[in-house]
């Protein structure tokens, strides 16, 4: 009898101690998970997240102090294209690069949601894309833009994109990019876009 006992009380223990150890595996799990979540990643998070609630928005502020509130959709390596919803652009498009965001305004719900385990999906080639490759995109149809730099927003057309910079021809809003509406042109290195603009406002 109290050898029953004796071994009921031990196989007791064995059971806690392999429950905690699982639950201590859990965790480090999760914390080994966390750690190797990206800005990336947890856009994504909050972009499945908002995406069946058509008024939702991310607010994102850039290192130019500039807020914008947006709805991403698309990502790449090191950046996202997202639909503007604030003040004159709304209804634009836009590029954001990575490196440009200071912060993301979020509340608890959404900060929560970001953190959520991504769904195994195979790694899609705009994964792997870098900044330059939607701006080549931009370049190739011509596309009018704005550009937001640390010294401030600039209009016209992306004429080309070199491996870290980019050709700006400069000419008003509204007017299609033709030499003799051209004002300027500007060399912007790629680590100097903080946001570009296209689309016109719906």
């Amino acid at each position: 009898m109290r050898w029953d006992l004796l071994f009921d009380d031990l196989e007791a223990r064995l059971d806690q101690e392999q429950r905690d150890e699982e639950r201590a595996l859990a965790l480090e799990e999760e914390r080994l998970r966390l750690g190797r979540l990206s800005l990336r990643d947890r856009f994504a998070g909050m972009a499945r997240a908002i995406h069946d609630d058509l008024a939702a928005f991310i607010r994102v502020e850039l290192r130019t102090g500039a807020t914008l509130a947006v709805r991403p959709s698309a990502f790449g390596r090191d950046w996202m294209s997202a639909d503007q919803l604030d003040g004159d652009r709304s209804g634009r498009h836009c590029i954001v690069p990575f490196e440009a965001i200071a912060a993301v305004l979020a509340g608890p719900t959404l900060l929560e949601r970001s953190l959520e385990p991504m769904p195994e999906a195979s790694s899609s080639l705009t994964d792997r894309m870098g900044l330059a490759f939607p701006l080549r995109d931009l370049s190739r149809r011509r596309a009018p833009v704005h550009v937001l730099t640390e010294s401030g927003r600039v209009h016209g057309t992306i004429d080309r994109v070199a491996r870290d910079h980019l050709d700006l021809a400069l000419h008003p809003a509204g007017t299609p990019r033709r030499e003799r509406e051209v004002q300027g042109y500007r060399i912007v290195p790629l680590d100097r876009v903080m946001l570009v603009s296209f689309g016109a406002p719906s």
